[in-house]
């Protein structure tokens, strides 16, 4: 799994629309938004933004990161890669068929 966000709907939207057909994440699920605080350039933002959950296996990660860098507006998107421990067998086998490139 890579978590990350996008700054609004739309743009979460079209990244998420584009990871999928591009084959880079089997899904993404695009949350509420909500405010991010972070000291950016020695100064505190707050800034709302929309959290992103892509799931997709480790041989895809590298592509769909460099997918996301391109297609997101911040110079330093977040990208977090989060193990999976396990599954459903099914779905595990679904995201698999669906990143097959």
């Amino acid at each position: 799994m890579v978590l990350s966000n996008a700054p609004d709907m739309l743009l979460a939207k079209r990244i998420a629309h584009v990871l999928v057909e591009e084959g880079h994440a089997a899904c993404v699920n695009l949350g509420a938004a909500g405010l991010s605080m972070y000291m950016w350039a020695g100064q505190l933002e707050g800034t709302e933004e929309i959290p992103l959950v892509m799931k997709t296996t480790a041989a895809r990660v590298p592509a769909l990161m460099d997918r996301l860098r391109a297609l997101h507006p911040y110079e330093v998107p977040e990208m977090l890669v989060l193990p999976v421990m396990g599954g459903g067998q099914d779905y595990l086998a679904w995201v698999r068929s669906q990143t097959q490139g």
